[in-house]
C-alpha cells in the first residue's frame, strides 16, 4: 500500500510511525522545506469543461466559479475550490516558526506532507515542560497544519506529548466555548501568521492550566468499576454515572481483569478490553505512580490507544487520524470524561 505520507523530516529519535528523513538539530527553514518535501507551491488554474454544439463540434468552455489547485513540481491535481478560496503554501507553514526558532528557543521536530500534498504540517517543541509524580514528564508543542482538499482549516494547536510513550493530547482551556489553545483560520480568510501568533499568546497560561488538570487527574484514584464506566462513556457515549452502569458492562470488565472477556458481547468490546488491560499495567508508563489506578492513567490509556494501538490501514493513516481525525476526536472525548471525574 502506498504511504499516505508523501515526505517527512524529523529531528531526534525516529518518530513512532517510523517514517521520514533524519536531520541534525538547528537546521534552517530552507533545509526543512527540502527534506520534508515542502519545497513546492500550490498553483491554480481556471476550470474548463468540454461540450458539443448542435453540429457535433467539441467546445471547451470556462466554469468561472471554480479553480483547480495543483502542485508546481509534479503538476498533480490537489482539489477543486471556489474562486474565493485562500490557499496556504507549504513554505508558509514552516515560515511560521522562523522567528520562534531563531528568537524564542522553539525547536522544529517534525514536518511533512500527507496525501500527496493535500495536507501538510510542522510540529515544534516549545520551552514548556512539566513533570507529575514519578517523573512522568510532558513537553509542550505547537502543531500548525493545513489542507487544500476541504478537510482541515489552517489550524495552530498547542499540544502536550507525554515523554514515556509519545502520546499526544491537544491542549485547551477548561470551560471555554472555543478552545483557547487552538486557532483555526478558514480558507475563506487569508492566513496571517503574526495574527495567529498573537491569538496563541493567550495560551501561555493554557499550559499551566493543562498541567494543573493533569496533576489533579493523577491524584484522583479510581476503582475498576469507575474505570469500566469511564471507558464505556468514552467509546459508547454513555453516561459516566457509576450507578447507571448496566450489570453486564461491569461483569464484562471483571472478565477482562481475569482474561475471560468475550470481546464481541459489548459495543466496541475489543477496544474497551484493550484499553482496560493497558490501564491495568500493560500500557507504556502505566505503572508510574502518576498513572497507576488514577484518572490520569485512564486518559493515558485512551491517548496511547488512539496514537499507537487503534486499527489503521498504515502508520501514516494512523498519524493523520491521531492528529486530525477520528483518533483526535476519541482523545478529546477521553479528556472530557476524565475531567468529569475531578469536577
Amino acid at each position: 500500500m502506498a504511504h499516505l505520507i508523501e515526505n517527512m523530516a524529523y529531528v531526534g529519535a525516529t518518530p513512532w510511525h517510523g517514517l521520514g528523513n533524519p536531520l541534525t538539530p538547528n537546521q534552517p527553514i530552507e533545509v526543512w522545506a527540502q527534506q520534508a518535501g515542502m519545497d513546492w507551491r500550490i498553483e491554480s488554474s481556471n476550470v474548463s469543461y468540454m461540450a458539443q454544439n448542435e453540429r457535433g463540434q467539441s467546445l471547451i468552455l470556462p466554469f468561472e466559479e471554480q479553480r483547480v489547485l495543483y502542485r508546481s513540481d509534479t503538476h498533480a491535481p490537489l482539489s477543486v475550490v471556489s474562486q474565493r478560496y485562500q490557499e496556504v503554501q507549504p513554505l508558509e507553514i514552516l515560515e511560521f516558526y522562523r522567528d520562534l526558532t531563531e528568537q524564542a528557543g522553539f525547536e522544529l521536530e517534525t514536518a511533512g506532507v500527507l496525501k500527496g500534498g493535500k495536507k501538510f504540517w510542522a510540529l515544534a517543541k516549545t520551552r514548556q515542560s512539566s513533570a507529575l509524580k514519578g517523573k512522568d514528564v510532558s513537553n509542550g508543542y505547537i502543531l500548525l497544519a493545513t489542507a487544500c482538499d476541504g478537510t482541515l482549516a489552517t489550524t495552530a494547536q498547542f499540544t502536550s506529548i507525554r515523554v514515556v510513550c509519545n502520546n499526544t493530547l491537544a491542549i485547551a482551556l477548561k470551560g471555554q466555548s472555543s478552545s483557547a489553545g487552538v486557532v483555526k483560520v478558514p480558507h475563506s480568510t487569508k492566513f496571517d501568521a503574526e495574527k495567529v501568533k498573537q491569538q496563541l499568546g493567550i495560551s501561555v497560561r493554557a499550559w499551566g492550566e493543562h498541567m494543573y488538570e493533569m496533576k489533579q487527574l493523577s491524584q484522583r484514584k479510581v476503582s475498576q468499576t469507575e474505570a469500566a464506566a469511564y471507558f464505556d462513556a468514552v467509546f459508547n457515549n454513555t453516561s459516566l454515572s457509576i450507578a447507571d452502569q448496566d450489570d453486564s458492562i461491569i461483569q464484562f470488565y471483571r472478565n477482562v481483569a481475569t482474561n475471560k472477556a468475550e470481546t464481541k458481547t459489548e459495543p466496541n468490546g475489543r477496544a474497551m478490553s484493550k484499553v482496560m488491560s493497558m490501564f491495568n499495567g500493560q500500557g507504556r508508563g502505566a505503572e508510574l505512580s502518576s498513572a497507576k489506578d488514577t484518572a490520569y492513567g485512564l486518559l493515558c490509556s485512551i491517548t496511547e490507544f488512539a496514537d499507537h494501538e487503534r486499527r489503521a490501514m498504515s502508520q501514516d493513516h494512523r498519524l493523520d487520524s491521531a492528529w486530525f481525525g477520528a483518533g483526535a476526536a476519541l482523545k478529546q472525548r477521553g479528556l472530557e470524561q476524565a475531567l468529569r471525574l475531578i469536577a
